[in-house]
Protein backbone atom coordinates (compact mmCIF):
# COMPACT_ATOMS: atom_id res chain seq x y z
CA UNK A 1 0.00 0.00 0.00
CA UNK A 2 1.21 3.53 -0.76
CA UNK A 3 1.87 6.19 1.83
CA UNK A 4 -1.32 7.65 3.31
CA UNK A 5 0.15 10.70 5.05
CA UNK A 6 -2.43 13.49 5.41
CA UNK A 7 -2.59 15.74 2.34
CA UNK A 8 -1.74 19.40 2.54
CA UNK A 9 -4.01 22.42 1.88
CA UNK A 10 -7.76 21.88 1.44
CA UNK A 11 -7.43 18.76 -0.68
CA UNK A 12 -9.76 15.83 -0.03
CA UNK A 13 -8.50 13.38 2.57
CA UNK A 14 -9.25 10.60 0.08
CA UNK A 15 -10.96 9.92 -3.24
CA UNK A 16 -13.14 6.85 -3.72
CA UNK A 17 -14.41 5.50 -7.02
CA UNK A 18 -17.05 3.12 -8.21
CA UNK A 19 -15.37 0.59 -10.50
CA UNK A 20 -17.29 -0.29 -13.66
CA UNK A 21 -18.21 2.73 -15.74
CA UNK A 22 -16.43 5.17 -13.43
CA UNK A 23 -12.79 4.23 -12.93
CA UNK A 24 -12.52 1.48 -15.53
CA UNK A 25 -14.26 0.97 -18.85
CA UNK A 26 -15.14 -2.71 -18.48
CA UNK A 27 -17.89 -2.75 -21.10
CA UNK A 28 -15.76 -4.32 -23.88
CA UNK A 29 -15.24 -7.44 -21.77
CA UNK A 30 -18.93 -7.65 -20.92
CA UNK A 31 -19.83 -7.34 -24.60
CA UNK A 32 -17.74 -10.43 -25.25
CA UNK A 33 -19.25 -12.34 -22.31
CA UNK A 34 -22.85 -11.46 -23.18
CA UNK A 35 -22.52 -12.35 -26.83
CA UNK A 36 -20.80 -15.62 -25.98
CA UNK A 37 -23.85 -16.43 -23.86
CA UNK A 38 -26.17 -15.52 -26.72
CA UNK A 39 -24.21 -17.65 -29.15
CA UNK A 40 -24.50 -20.60 -26.77
CA UNK A 41 -28.27 -20.18 -27.08
CA UNK A 42 -28.11 -19.92 -30.88
CA UNK A 43 -28.81 -16.18 -30.80
CA UNK A 44 -27.10 -13.45 -32.80
CA UNK A 45 -24.79 -10.89 -31.20
CA UNK A 46 -26.23 -7.76 -29.64
CA UNK A 47 -24.75 -4.35 -30.52
CA UNK A 48 -22.12 -3.18 -28.04
CA UNK A 49 -24.11 -0.07 -27.12
CA UNK A 50 -27.12 -2.17 -26.18
CA UNK A 51 -25.02 -4.14 -23.70
CA UNK A 52 -22.95 -1.25 -22.34
CA UNK A 53 -25.84 0.68 -20.82
CA UNK A 54 -26.71 -2.34 -18.66
CA UNK A 55 -23.23 -3.07 -17.30
CA UNK A 56 -23.64 -1.05 -14.10
CA UNK A 57 -26.89 -2.84 -13.30
CA UNK A 58 -25.18 -6.13 -12.44
CA UNK A 59 -25.20 -9.69 -13.71
CA UNK A 60 -28.90 -10.32 -13.08
CA UNK A 61 -29.93 -7.39 -15.26
CA UNK A 62 -27.31 -8.30 -17.86
CA UNK A 63 -28.59 -11.87 -18.08
CA UNK A 64 -32.15 -10.64 -18.42
CA UNK A 65 -31.15 -8.23 -21.15
CA UNK A 66 -28.87 -10.70 -22.92
CA UNK A 67 -31.55 -13.33 -23.37
CA UNK A 68 -34.75 -11.31 -22.92
CA UNK A 69 -35.81 -13.47 -19.99
CA UNK A 70 -36.89 -12.88 -16.40
CA UNK A 71 -35.54 -14.31 -13.18
CA UNK A 72 -38.48 -16.74 -13.28
CA UNK A 73 -36.90 -18.58 -16.20
CA UNK A 74 -36.27 -22.22 -15.21
CA UNK A 75 -32.58 -22.02 -16.12
CA UNK A 76 -31.95 -18.43 -15.06
CA UNK A 77 -29.42 -19.28 -12.35
CA UNK A 78 -27.32 -21.49 -14.62
CA UNK A 79 -27.48 -18.97 -17.48
CA UNK A 80 -26.40 -16.17 -15.18
CA UNK A 81 -23.50 -18.31 -13.97
CA UNK A 82 -22.53 -19.05 -17.56
CA UNK A 83 -22.39 -15.30 -18.19
CA UNK A 84 -20.19 -14.78 -15.14
CA UNK A 85 -17.92 -17.64 -16.20
CA UNK A 86 -17.59 -16.07 -19.65
CA UNK A 87 -16.72 -12.76 -18.05
CA UNK A 88 -14.12 -14.23 -15.71
CA UNK A 89 -12.44 -15.92 -18.66
CA UNK A 90 -11.98 -12.62 -20.48
CA UNK A 91 -11.73 -10.22 -17.54
CA UNK A 92 -9.36 -7.34 -18.21
CA UNK A 93 -8.78 -8.43 -21.79
CA UNK A 94 -10.08 -5.17 -23.22
CA UNK A 95 -10.87 -3.19 -20.05
CA UNK A 96 -8.89 -0.02 -19.39
CA UNK A 97 -8.77 3.04 -17.17
CA UNK A 98 -10.77 5.88 -18.64
CA UNK A 99 -8.70 8.52 -20.40
CA UNK A 100 -7.24 11.00 -17.94
CA UNK A 101 -7.70 8.86 -14.84
CA UNK A 102 -4.21 7.37 -14.95
CA UNK A 103 -2.86 10.91 -14.62
CA UNK A 104 -5.31 11.68 -11.80
CA UNK A 105 -4.34 8.57 -9.84
CA UNK A 106 -0.68 9.48 -10.22
CA UNK A 107 -1.40 12.99 -8.94
CA UNK A 108 -3.24 11.56 -5.94
CA UNK A 109 -0.36 9.20 -5.21
CA UNK A 110 2.17 12.03 -5.50
CA UNK A 111 0.11 14.18 -3.14
CA UNK A 112 -0.23 11.30 -0.63
CA UNK A 113 -4.00 11.39 -1.05
CA UNK A 114 -5.26 7.82 -0.68
CA UNK A 115 -7.69 6.53 -3.27
CA UNK A 116 -9.80 3.43 -3.35
CA UNK A 117 -12.73 1.58 -4.82
CA UNK A 118 -16.18 0.86 -3.40
CA UNK A 119 -18.09 -1.36 -5.80
CA UNK A 120 -21.02 -3.74 -5.96
CA UNK A 121 -18.81 -6.03 -8.05
CA UNK A 122 -17.93 -9.22 -6.11
CA UNK A 123 -14.30 -9.52 -5.09
CA UNK A 124 -13.89 -12.64 -7.25
CA UNK A 125 -14.13 -10.31 -10.26
CA UNK A 126 -12.95 -6.98 -8.85
CA UNK A 127 -9.62 -8.22 -7.49
CA UNK A 128 -8.37 -9.94 -10.67
CA UNK A 129 -9.49 -6.93 -12.69
CA UNK A 130 -7.48 -4.39 -10.71
CA UNK A 131 -4.53 -6.76 -10.68
CA UNK A 132 -4.72 -7.17 -14.45
CA UNK A 133 -4.75 -3.38 -14.81
CA UNK A 134 -1.85 -3.04 -12.33
CA UNK A 135 -3.91 -0.95 -9.92
CA UNK A 136 -3.77 -3.24 -6.89
CA UNK A 137 -0.52 -1.90 -5.45
CA UNK A 138 -1.60 1.75 -5.42
CA UNK A 139 -5.26 1.19 -4.47
CA UNK A 140 -5.51 1.88 -0.73
CA UNK A 141 -8.83 0.15 -0.16
CA UNK A 142 -11.16 -2.13 -2.12
CA UNK A 143 -14.65 -2.70 -0.71
CA UNK A 144 -16.86 -5.28 -2.42
CA UNK A 145 -20.23 -6.86 -1.51
CA UNK A 146 -18.27 -9.67 0.17
CA UNK A 147 -17.15 -7.20 2.85
CA UNK A 148 -20.50 -5.68 3.87
CA UNK A 149 -23.97 -6.66 5.03
CA UNK A 150 -25.64 -4.08 2.78
CA UNK A 151 -24.44 -2.98 -0.65
CA UNK A 152 -24.91 0.40 -2.30
CA UNK A 153 -27.10 2.44 -2.17
CA UNK A 154 -26.55 1.74 1.53
CA UNK A 155 -23.49 3.72 2.71
CA UNK A 156 -21.97 0.86 4.76
CA UNK A 157 -19.22 0.20 2.22
CA UNK A 158 -18.26 3.87 2.07
CA UNK A 159 -18.07 4.16 5.83
CA UNK A 160 -15.99 0.98 5.92
CA UNK A 161 -13.60 2.37 3.32
CA UNK A 162 -13.23 5.64 5.25
CA UNK A 163 -12.46 3.71 8.43
CA UNK A 164 -9.89 1.48 6.74
CA UNK A 165 -7.93 4.46 5.42
CA UNK A 166 -8.48 6.46 8.62
CA UNK A 167 -10.19 9.39 6.91
CA UNK A 168 -13.20 11.51 7.81
CA UNK A 169 -16.09 10.61 5.49
CA UNK A 170 -17.07 14.27 5.14
CA UNK A 171 -13.62 15.03 3.67
CA UNK A 172 -13.82 12.29 1.02
CA UNK A 173 -15.04 12.48 -2.57
CA UNK A 174 -17.00 9.58 -4.05
CA UNK A 175 -17.42 9.25 -7.80
CA UNK A 176 -19.93 6.98 -9.52
CA UNK A 177 -21.97 6.48 -12.67
CA UNK A 178 -25.19 5.20 -11.08
CA UNK A 179 -27.82 6.86 -8.93
CA UNK A 180 -27.13 4.30 -6.19
CA UNK A 181 -23.52 5.56 -6.04
CA UNK A 182 -24.60 9.13 -5.46
CA UNK A 183 -27.28 8.06 -2.99
CA UNK A 184 -24.69 6.11 -1.01
CA UNK A 185 -22.18 8.95 -1.13
CA UNK A 186 -24.74 11.50 0.04
CA UNK A 187 -25.85 9.20 2.87
CA UNK A 188 -22.22 8.90 3.97
CA UNK A 189 -21.81 12.67 3.97
CA UNK A 190 -19.20 12.60 1.21
CA UNK A 191 -18.77 15.00 -1.69
CA UNK A 192 -20.29 13.27 -4.71
CA UNK A 193 -19.42 13.45 -8.39
CA UNK A 194 -21.67 11.83 -10.99
CA UNK A 195 -19.71 10.28 -13.85
CA UNK A 196 -21.87 11.25 -16.82
CA UNK A 197 -19.54 9.40 -19.17
CA UNK A 198 -20.39 6.04 -17.58
CA UNK A 199 -22.96 3.35 -18.24
CA UNK A 200 -26.09 5.44 -17.93
CA UNK A 201 -29.31 4.40 -19.65
CA UNK A 202 -31.21 6.86 -21.80
CA UNK A 203 -34.13 6.78 -19.38
CA UNK A 204 -32.06 8.24 -16.54
CA UNK A 205 -31.75 11.95 -15.81
CA UNK A 206 -28.43 12.42 -14.07
CA UNK A 207 -29.53 15.83 -12.75
CA UNK A 208 -32.08 14.04 -10.56
CA UNK A 209 -29.31 12.28 -8.64
CA UNK A 210 -28.45 15.51 -6.79
CA UNK A 211 -24.71 14.96 -6.93
CA UNK A 212 -22.49 17.81 -5.78
CA UNK A 213 -21.08 17.97 -9.29
CA UNK A 214 -21.26 16.20 -12.65
CA UNK A 215 -18.21 15.19 -14.69
CA UNK A 216 -19.16 14.95 -18.35
CA UNK A 217 -15.82 13.41 -19.24
CA UNK A 218 -13.29 11.42 -17.18
CA UNK A 219 -10.72 14.14 -17.82
CA UNK A 220 -13.03 16.54 -15.93
CA UNK A 221 -12.73 14.75 -12.60
CA UNK A 222 -9.39 16.34 -11.71
CA UNK A 223 -10.67 19.91 -12.13
CA UNK A 224 -13.98 18.98 -10.50
CA UNK A 225 -12.18 17.76 -7.38
CA UNK A 226 -10.12 20.94 -7.23
CA UNK A 227 -13.25 23.05 -7.56
CA UNK A 228 -15.26 21.12 -4.95
CA UNK A 229 -12.47 21.26 -2.39
CA UNK A 230 -10.98 24.64 -3.38
CA UNK A 231 -7.58 23.04 -3.67
CA UNK A 232 -4.78 22.13 -6.03
CA UNK A 233 -3.95 18.48 -6.63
Amino acid sequence: MPNTAPPKNNAPEAVLFDLDGTLVDTAPDFVIAVNQLRHSQQLESLPAASITEHVSNGSIALTQHALNITTEHAQFASLRQALLDNYLNCIGQYSALYNGLDDLLQRLNNAAIPWGIVTNKPIAYAQPLIEKLQLADSCNVLICPDHVAQVKPHPEGLFMAAKKINCDASAIAYIGDHDRDIEAGRAAGMKTIAAAYGYIGNEQNIEDWRADSIAKHPQDIHSTLERLFSCTI
